[in-house]
């Protein structure tokens, strides 16, 4: 069961396979636990990838690499002509050579992620540890005001890493309720449940539940109609990964360097929340930008906050998504605000993140780049590398000019 570790590595012996279609279909390595162990004894529980590179001579590691050659070497016929295809994933090309650590998913050594023990002995596969320190953020305030974006990262609990952004509106104090207490609400339900999908759906509607009435005992009547985005990751055990969302801030995975798109934006021309809307006693216009808004007013149909839409069909249900990742194709996460999103597409955000040098580099190019292409609104960015990072090698993008320059906004 995922959230469960390995109380005593050290008995266990045997050996940890993946299923067939997983070996043919991806490089990522196959290690006994015995071989895992080992590497825990000489190296340590923050063994990097260099150190696992070293230390692959290791006697249990070198004899399971040796019994792969020798088995792929007794099927080859005695006499052969030109090269041929890979009868095993630890000779990718018939050299006789080993594979390298590249073919195992970290291809940058510029970030040299640490390995999760438990989490590897417990999947079968390598999987590197995301570190905080590596990931990279930034938030612009833009042409505005105020800047009434936030955004929250931390270690959760000893399994889990918390990704979070708000983009207010209306004034910050959703966006601030949210930044303060989101990451308690869940940290509380963890506890009770180990469906993320399901902790994260009820945080939001407690967190919800839980402005309105600090917003009702409020002195000041100035937040009584505002509103937010929330956009949260989870990251548990270094491998699956779960996302929640109302409104229209995003989550993006890069994988094989395109744009994975893990959530959906809450706007009112989408038929399915339109129909909400309507059936609600709600109703949509569109401005003179053609942006369509709820009651005339707000542009999205979910949101933490915006009480007096609520009985017009404006919700705080998130939409979630659960992913398992896999580190030799995933280079990372990009958790985005509109200011971003309304200038740049995902996959244009993608491939300016594959050509930046580091994660911290990366959240400042884009931010700064939606504001170079015209977004006045606050613009925010978490970045946050997997394994694959560097593998795709960006080049110089050309983006359409014909992108919108509107500044985006909540209000008619």
């Amino acid at each position: 069961m995922l959230g469960n570790s390995v109380r005593n590595p050290t008995s266990v012996t045997r050996q940890i396979l993946l299923p067939q279609s997983v070996l043919q279909s991806s490089a990522v390595p196959v290690m006994s636990a015995a071989s895992l162990v080992h590497l825990a004894r000489c190296r340590g529980p923050r063994t990097g990838c260099r150190g696992l590179l070293r230390h692959a001579a290791s006697p249990p590691f070198a004899a399971f690499q040796a019994a792969q050659l020798q088995s792929a070497a007794s099927r080859r016929p005695l006499h052969t002509s030109g090269q041929r295809p890979s009868n095993t994933r630890f000779d990718p090309d018939s050299s006789g050579s080993p594979t390298t650590w590249d073919s195992f998913g970290i291809w940058d050594n510029r970030i040299d992620a640490p390995i999760l023990l438990p989490s590897s002995i417990r999947y079968g596969k390598i999987i590197p540890k995301v570190s905080l320190s590596k990931v990279g953020t930034a938030s612009l305030i833009g042409q505005r005001k105020e800047n009434e974006d936030r955004f929250q990262l931390s270690q959760m609990t000893n399994n889990i890493i918390y990704f979070a952004v708000f983009d207010g509106h209306g004034g910050p104090e959703a966006a601030d309720f949210c930044d303060k207490y989101m990451e308690k609400y869940i940290k509380d339900l963890v506890v009770q449940e180990n469906n993320l999908e399901l902790v994260l759906t009820r945080a939001f509607l407690e967190v919800d539940k839980a402005l309105q009435k600090h917003l009702h005992h409020s002195p000041s009547a100035s937040g009584a109609n505002a509103g937010s985005t929330a956009t949260v990751a989870l990251l548990r055990d270094g491998i699956e990964l779960v996302v929640a969302s109302v409104g229209d801030s995003r989550a993006m995975l890069c994988r094989k360097g395109k744009a994975l798109k893990l959530t959906d934006d809450h706007h009112p021309d989408r038929k399915d929340e339109k129909e909400r809307i309507k059936q609600s006693g709600g109703f949509v216009t569109w401005n003179s930008l053609g942006q369509p808004n709820v009651n005339g007013r707000l542009a999205m149909t979910r949101s933490i906050g915006d009480f007096d839409l609520k009985n017009m069909g404006v919700i705080a249900q998130p939409e979630t998504r659960r992913i398992k990742l896999h580190h030799v194709h995933d280079a990372f996460l990009a958790l985005t605000t509109d200011g971003i999103n309304f200038s740049m597409n995902s996959q244009e955000i993608c491939d300016v993140i594959n050509q930046c040098h580091n994660p911290k580099e990366a959240a400042y190019r884009i931010s700064d780049q939606s504001l170079q292409y015209g977004s006045e609104d606050n613009s925010t960015i978490i970045v946050v590398p997997f394994g694959a990072w560097g593998k795709q090698k960006g080049s110089d993008a050309s983006f359409s000019i014909s992108r919108s320059f509107v500044s985006s906004g909540r209000w008619a």
